[in-house]
């Protein structure tokens, strides 16, 4: 039986909401048909918001939700999506497809999703081919409270208030699709653009998040804390999930894999640790007296798209193997929420590793929705340092990976909440949890996910891999034991006195 400490007398503050957080982008039907049908449609909506997906994510608890991009970030101008629907530009979407783009979904149909969803908007502004002008105006359309013309534009187009809009992103990857720039040129323009994205508030101040590194590009997070910490809030990661990374053109389907390849893709997720501990020991060091902190603003798993579908959309199937792959980023983002300050899982709906996937009127759930679901209570509460015995499992000796990963954190109302993966496809992992300095064990119970490493949701089957009762567990005052079947997720929710 493997041992776990979940230890109360060490943390690392709190776990910000934001690290479950969500990126929506002008992609596939990400947007258009997976949140967004028009107030016409056969499919029940609310303002064209459709119902079920609004509805499950709420449930799920998203905090937040990165919009228009991405890459299609960098050639949006934001003018062009809203006024009268029938007289915004159309454009042809050049990153993702060559589909048109009628921009129906804007600036006003975004943030009325947010509202529907309680969740905060994150906005990715256009510096690749945008201005400076462009990018001051859309805060200020969005965040002038008095007089001012693009207060007075948005009032014109419906919405007399202020959005207060707090989390604003400079760019996106401009190290590639957002402009195929230099770390030190990057870093010039971030300090121009933060200049003119002004608070219009005092109680409403925005927060910067700069374009960072792609993967362990460590020499760009250098430049641009060098430069231009002294503007920006935090600093972005884009890292991606690949089996095979050697090669882009074939990246492995998201069904049919061996057992070699699910053990390749958990031990390069693995790889996010050490991406997230270098990229912050970098910002510390550069920050100053000033907190700068990590964004993970996409992360996730990427496939070869579905037979028979778009290659522009990336449309991919959810497993169980994509389950223990957000368990063990959640985990490590947990873990360190001393510098991670907030990760968007790429994407929301119908696109890379989807929480949500939609066909017509039908909806379904994926594993890794199931995940974060059960993840939600680490939400706003305070890291507790954990440990767990582990052995090495795997098909190749190369990808070699531990059988269990953990992370814990304790409510305001003393709750304490256990997470857990077993990484291992075939061998079940006893668990026995010691909790200390947290008070004693009043109940425990707990809910886990499991099934074959392939398992999947599909719409003839829609719940054929989801949550259930975790059985056999057993409590004492100060520990609790339970086994995970192989290639599950639990959460274990632990009442202290």
């Amino acid at each position: 039986m493997a041992r776990a400490i979940i230890n109360g007398n060490r943390s690392k503050g709190t776990i910000n909401r934001n690290i479950y957080g969500h990126f929506s982008e002008h992609l596939g039907r990400c947007v258009y048909d997976g949140l967004f049908v028009g107030e016409q449609s056969g499919i029940p909506n609310v303002n064209g918001m459709r119902s079920d997906a609004v509805e499950a994510l709420k449930k799920m608890g998203i905090p937040l939700l990165r919009w228009p991009g991405g890459c299609f970030a960098d050639t949006y101008h934001w003018r062009d999506g809203v006024g009268p629907r029938e007289l915004r530009k159309k454009i042809v979407n050049t990153n993702w497809g060559g589909v048109t783009e009628d921009n129906s979904f804007g600036t006003h149909e975004f943030l009325e999703l947010c509202r529907q969803l309680g969740c905060e908007p994150y906005l990715s502004g256009n510096v690749g081919s945008g201005t400076v002008q462009e990018f001051s105006d859309w805060v200020e359309y969005c965040n002038m409270g008095g007089q001012s013309p693009m207060a007075e534009e948005r009032r014109k187009n419906g919405r007399d208030a202020p959005w207060n809009v707090k989390y604003w992103g400079i760019g996106n990857e401009a190290w590639g699709c957002g402009g195929n720039m230099r770390p030190e040129f990057y870093a010039d323009l971030c300090r121009q653009y933060a200049a003119y994205l002004r608070n219009y508030s005092r109680e409403h101040p925005i927060y910067k998040i700069a374009s960072g590194a792609n993967v362990d590009d460590y020499q760009w997070t250098k430049a641009v804390m060098e430069s231009a910490s002294w503007c920006i809030d935090a600093v972005s990661l884009h890292y991606y999930t690949l089996p095979r990374n050697e090669d882009w053109s074939h990246k492995g389907s998201a069904t049919e894999f061996s057992r070699q390849e699910y053990y390749a893709t958990l031990f390069r997720t693995l790889y996010m640790e050490e991406l997230v501990e270098n990229h912050s020991r970098i910002i510390r060091q550069y920050q100053g007296k000033r907190k700068v902190g990590l964004a993970v603003d996409e992360w996730g798993t990427w496939y070869d798209v579905e037979p028979g579908t778009n290659p522009g959309f990336l449309y991919q199937q959810n497993t169980m193997r994509d389950a223990l792959v957000a368990a063990v980023n959640l985990n490590i983002f947990n873990n360190h929420c001393d510098a991670v300050v907030m990760a968007n899982i790429a994407q929301t709906v119908n696109v890379l590793q989807a929480v949500i996937l939609t066909e017509g009127p039908k909806m379904l759930l994926t594993p890794t929705y199931h995940v974060f679901e059960m993840y939600k209570g680490h939400q706003d509460a305070r890291q507790v340092e954990s440990y767990v015995e582990t052995a090495l499992t795997g098909e190749a000796e190369e990808y070699k990976v531990p059988n269990l990963h953990i992370s814990a954190s304790q409510a305001p109302d003393g709750t304490v909440l256990v997470t857990a993966a077993n990484l291992d496809d075939a061998a079940p992992a006893p668990l026995d949890c010691t909790i200390s300095g947290l008070g004693k064990i009043e109940a425990v119970s707990g809910r886990v996910l499991s099934g074959q490493r392939d398992a999947c949701n599909t719409f003839d089957a829609p719940e054929r891999v989801r949550p259930a009762a975790a059985g056999g567990i057993k409590a004492g005052e100060d520990s609790f034991s339970a086994e995970l079947p192989p290639c599950s997720v639990a959460a274990f929710t632990v009442k202290m006195r």
